[in-house]
């Protein structure tokens, strides 16, 4: 953890000791956490890799509206991601770069409200939005967003069509 952190005032001399104490005073730096932080400027910004969520965390559920116009309700614990919960609940949904935030296959539509709610995306995720078909102002990155009390009982639409998904037949499973 401390070559992390390490690196990444390296690459970023604005982050002092102060701004990393805070960091993990906030618990966004830690040694139980699989969680990377990039800085744009002095925010931090988590990029998930996998979630550690606690096992005693509120259940939320949320709906999925799906490529084919039908509704998938799931419950997952908060602090996972739209990602994970989709996986979780064999939702076609890729996440080909398993969520080290380098592709745009977990590309997912909110609604308004909720797009709102979660606040704007990442100038990194933006420029990977840009790839992805079927673009929408509410677009976001389902490896991005973390389930909370946000995202209870609202909905998250899969885009009518993805790329690189199914590539030769292959059906991706997480692991």
């Amino acid at each position: 953890l401390r070559q992390k952190i390490s690196a990444v005032t390296a690459v970023h001399p604005m982050i002092s000791a102060l701004r990393r104490a805070s960091l993990r005073q906030t618990g966004l730096l830690n040694s139980t956490t699989a969680k990377h932080v990039a800085f744009r400027g002095v925010q931090p910004l988590v990029r998930w890799h996998r979630s550690v969520v606690d096992e005693n965390a509120e259940q939320i559920s949320f709906h999925f509206k799906l490529r084919d116009g039908s509704r998938k309700t799931v419950s997952v614990p908060s602090g996972t991601t739209v990602l994970e919960a989709a996986h979780q609940n064999q939702v076609d949904l890729e996440g080909a770069c398993e969520a080290s935030l380098a592709c745009s296959t977990c590309h997912v539509i909110l609604t308004p409200d909720d797009y709102n709610k979660y606040g704007e995306p990442t100038e990194k995720e933006e420029d990977l939005l840009d790839l992805a078909p079927c673009l929408t102002p509410t677009s976001r990155l389902a490896c991005q967003v973390v389930v909370d009390e946000r995202l209870k009982d609202q909905e998250v639409s899969l885009p009518a069509m993805t790329l690189n998904f199914y590539v030769d037949g292959h059906v991706p499973t997480p692991h």
